[in-house]
């Protein structure tokens, strides 16, 4: 049986896309079941339209707080049975109440590297140098400000602090001296694509060894 994935999104949607692709060429069973965005007519929506996935907006000035956002957005996914539910892109923090709901199985893309203990706020990257963990949406520009030779994209398990859940794979990318936040973040989405169904397939070996 294939895994049914949800996916949130918030913009572009390549790395939707990439999952969409992967499944296609079968590099991974599962069928993604609903995707959801907290903003209109963005074309990570167009993607999933074109695939033939049910997606909504869900509109978050049609809630009152976050959690009733959360909770609304979590029984979409519940109805139609998804078992993961992956962040790509998409920027707003999950509260308690949606990850009640999905214990263990929503995971998200990072555009840096996480320490697999994470309690550190220190990682050594690949030369043996030390940099500081860069965490939250600015994570990109936080690893050319602070001139760091390597950024890198992660992919974790959610939990309730930002960026700061058990790792499941990553992947260490060269920053290089004429480096801009675009072009970095382009080569980290490269990587991205890449790493996001080989993360899946992680999470999906993980919970069988736990079951």
């Amino acid at each position: 049986m294939s895994l049914k994935l949800g996916v949130l999104v918030s913009g572009e949607g390549s790395n939707l896309q990439a999952l969409i692709d992967s499944i296609k060429k079968n590099e991974l069973s599962a069928k993604i079941v609903f995707v959801a965005s907290n903003k209109p007519e963005i074309p990570a929506l167009k993607r999933a339209e074109k695939a033939g996935i049910p997606c909504q907006f869900l509109n978050p000035a049609e809630f009152f707080t976050r959690e009733s956002y959360d909770e609304a957005a979590a029984q979409e996914f519940l109805k139609r049975g998804a078992q993961l539910i992956l962040l790509a892109g998409f920027m707003r923090i999950l509260s308690t109440k949606f990850l009640s709901y999905f214990p263990g199985a929503v995971i998200n893309i990072h555009p840096a590297l996480l320490p697999d203990n994470p309690e550190e706020n220190e990682i050594i990257l690949p030369d043996g140098t030390t940099s500081k963990v860069f965490r939250g949406s600015s994570a990109v520009k936080q690893a050319l400000e602070a001139g760091t030779s390597w950024s890198g994209c992660t992919i974790h398990l959610v939990t309730e602090k930002v960026d700061a859940g058990p790792v499941l794979i990553k992947k260490p990318i060269k920053i290089y001296p004429d480096d801009t936040i675009f072009s970095l973040h382009s080569r980290i989405q490269e990587q991205e694509h890449i790493l996001l169904p080989l993360g899946i397939q992680v999470w999906m070996k993980k919970r069988l060894t736990i079951c």
